[in-house]
């Protein structure tokens, strides 16, 4: 089994000079993931505005793997299939 998970990453203001560098960077970023975790897909990534500025979209076959261990990278968050997380809440509700 495949687990979907989401990195939450901030970008230093001195990170990069030019705002063309941002794709540089995010090569670079995709190349680290490939390297330091091993059995991590990397699947897509997006720039955002707010408290993060970039959200990382990764598939991990074993969570404890993911980003060095998982707890050892805080901002490393596991998902659930959005119409999966709505059905187990849907018969937990109707359990009670």
């Amino acid at each position: 089994m495949l687990y979907a998970c989401i990195l939450l990453s901030r970008i230093s203001p001195g990170a990069f000079d030019d705002p063309k560098d941002f794709k540089a960077l995010a090569k670079d970023v995709s190349e680290k993931i490939k390297r330091e975790c091993p059995g991590v897909t990397w699947k897509e990534s997006f720039a955002t505005l707010g408290r993060f500025d970039v959200v990382d979209i990764v598939e991990a076959a074993d969570l404890k793997r993911s980003g060095k261990g998982g707890n050892d990278y805080p901002r490393l968050r596991a998902c659930i299939d959005r119409d999966a997380g709505c059905n187990a809440l849907e018969e937990f509700l109707t359990a009670l």
